[in-house]
């Protein structure tokens, strides 16, 4: 591969300053506007829900900006780079998570027409339960923030003379500050806008690599060659880092996590107003999904073929694997003003998309489940300045969290583990509650206790006995001949010491038996840690007195059966509901997808339904 000479700027021209301003400067802008647009943000269902009168479009491209987070964007490209393809598998796993969310989360949700996503675990078991998933949601969210303002700002601190900790403040505060003045249509709106810069993002730096290596079809054989290419590895053995099995079952529980019951994206959903909206909101996002997963690993795929005869970090020109993607927008266009700051803001704009939805989803949490249960008769104005405050103080106590992840390691399987560590629980602990009738809050409670302890000792545990990586080959054979700002003396000293680590991590060490087990592949976390917490909270359930289905609430549980077997007869399918009245007039048939009759029928949740039934609710 003939790659011409090149000397890489390491800093932004006055453009690139001016065209990064300019997006902090709109997002800023979408938030004044709807600060002083429409209700002015008076009324908490105006901050939170955005009234429940957004379309279907804008929405969707929010849940698709959230999910383009900056470890999306830097972390995707890098870990396709270092490991090779197999991450774009996880395609199937969004297909999945869509449906299975639209079919089986979403309508409970609709149904009891809720703000906090939380509020499902009272009614179903009762406040402890609330309580302790709500905290354990707001403990997830407040560590995977620190980790998405810290790796952009990482990014930009590598190719400008701005200092990471300036940035830091840069991101945080610009988001805090539109976030808690424009509420959730602010959120929305500068997703939508955040949404277009980072595909534009995404696209230059394909094309600019493609076009470097002497087109797609040449990118492709030379990453195929470097070992990058391997799609189907289906070796059942869940300590491996990825295999087709760790990556579509492990990833889909991963993901239905965060679709099917985080705060976040149920907010998201509720903001739309209807199901049918709702769901054509999740439909079009999971397409757009599809297209970044695929965006971000072509992006990895043709970064490697432009380095694969001088691999940038066994050179020592960048540290980490995650400043991989800044240093190609600088060797690409570094010569071209504005158009590195355009495309280094797409990393901010996916930065700012996901906290901003963050502290959303923790307002909205900490004032339905702590504000007012400790002030029940709040007045509305008084009560919505609260949630402002709380959105505030949470975008600060984020910033600092950006110091914690600073010490942390690879930024996408980072914040992966969270998800599962933390979100496997969670997923376990609403599935408990919607799919099994008997099931009591002393289980509920004990289940995602156990999960959670379950979760952090196996994480833990891989700190200190990490698992064994096999990585494709990297060569800096051709560094000295590329760039004109790294000699030979350095790019050599730099393999040697490179060498010398490698060489030192591959002398075996004596490792435990109990090493093994942590050893499990972090794509595995969500499956593994969910499914804990629901068979100790089945167990504990058993142990402490079942609860009878007949006291509860048909609302509250999703009738699988129902929503996955329609086509079996009706009389069959009753068999299913474990003693749930789901023929209970007033029973929401959107959960059970039919009539007696056979046929289909929408239904809207009546935000003045009857008081839930809940056994187990205390005062």
């Amino acid at each position: 591969m003939a790659v011409d000479m090149t000397f890489v700027p390491t800093t932004f021209t006055v453009w690139d300053y001016i065209v990064l301003a300019g997006l902090l400067s709109v997002s800023a802008g979408i938030g004044v506007y709807h600060a002083c647009t429409g209700g002015k943000q008076s009324t908490t269902k105006e901050f939170l829900l955005a009234d429940q009168e957004m379309s279907a479009y804008p929405v969707a491209m929010s849940l698709v900006a959230s999910f383009i987070s900056a470890i999306t964007y830097l972390g995707t490209p890098a870990e396709n780079y270092m490991h090779g393809s197999m991450f774009w598998m996880f395609a199937f796993a969004y297909i999945i998570t869509g449906i299975v969310t639209i079919r089986m989360y979403m309508p409970v949700f609709f149904t009891l027409n809720v703000t906090s996503a939380y509020e499902y675990l009272e009614l179903r078991f009762n406040r402890v339960v609330r309580i302790s998933g709500m905290l354990t949601f707001c403990l997830m969210m407040v560590i995977y923030m620190g980790i998405v303002i810290y790796a952009p700002a990482l990014a930009l601190s590598a190719v400008t003379d701005l200092g990471l900790w300036t940035c830091v403040m840069s991101i945080g505060l610009v988001c805090t500050f539109y976030t808690t003045i424009g509420g959730m249509k602010a959120v929305l709106w500068t997703d939508v806008f955040q949404v277009v810069v980072m595909f534009i993002g995404f696209f230059a730096m394909i094309i600019g690599s493609a076009v470097k290596v002497g087109g797609f079809r040449r990118g492709w054989e030379i990453a195929r060659e470097g070992g990058r290419i391997d799609f189907w590895d289906f070796n059942p053995d869940p300590t491996v880092r990825h295999t087709f099995w760790s990556i579509v079952v492990g990833g889909t529980f991963t993901w239905l996590a965060v679709y099917g019951v985080n705060q976040s994206q149920v907010q998201r959903y509720l903001a739309c107003g209807t199901r049918a909206n709702a769901r054509k909101a999740l439909i079009i996002a999971t397409i757009g999904m599809l297209v970044v997963v695929c965006a971000a690993c072509l992006t990895g795929i043709y970064m490697y073929a432009y380095y694969a005869d001088c691999d940038p970090i066994k050179a020592g020109i960048v540290e980490k694997p995650d400043q991989l993607v800044p240093f190609l927008v600088m060797d690409l266009f570094g010569n071209m003003p504005g158009l590195p700051g355009l495309l280094v803001s797409s990393c901010f704009s996916a930065a700012l998309s996901t906290v901003s939805s963050g502290l959303n989803s923790l307002a909205a949490v900490t004032g339905e489940d702590i504000v007012k249960s400790i002030w029940p008769d709040i007045e509305e104005r008084r009560y919505t300045r609260v949630t402002k405050i709380l959105a505030a103080s949470y975008g600060l106590l984020a910033i600092f969290m950006a110091i914690v992840a600073s010490f942390l390691g690879d930024i996408l399987q980072t914040a992966l583990s969270i998800f599962g560590m933390v979100g496997g629980p969670l997923l376990g602990l609403f599935s408990l509650g919607m799919f099994f009738p008997w099931a009591n809050s002393k289980g509920a409670v004990t289940g995602l206790i156990t999960g959670l302890i379950a979760a952090f000792w196996i994480n833990i545990g891989s700190q200190f006995y990490p698992p064994p990586l096999d990585d494709p080959p990297r060569t800096i054979e051709n560094c000295a001949a590329r760039f004109f700002n790294y000699t030979t003396d350095s790019l050599l000293q730099a393999d040697d010491m490179f060498t010398d680590m490698m060489t030192t991590a591959a002398v075996p060490e004596e490792r435990p038996g109990i090493a093994t087990l942590y050893a499990l592949s972090y794509s595995w976390y969500s499956f593994v840690f969910g499914m804990i917490t629901l068979l100790v909270g089945l167990l504990v359930s058993l142990c402490t007195g079942l609860t009878n289905p007949k006291d509860v609430d048909p609302k509250l549980i999703c009738p699988v059966f129902d929503v996955l077997c329609c086509c079996i007869p009706e009389r069959y399918r009753k068999k299913t509901y474990c003693g749930v009245n789901h023929e209970e007039e007033g029973a929401d048939v959107e959960l059970r997808g039919y009539h007696k009759n056979g046929s289909k029928k929408e239904s809207h949740a009546d935000a003045e339904a009857e008081p839930l039934k809940n056994p187990d609710a205390i005062a």
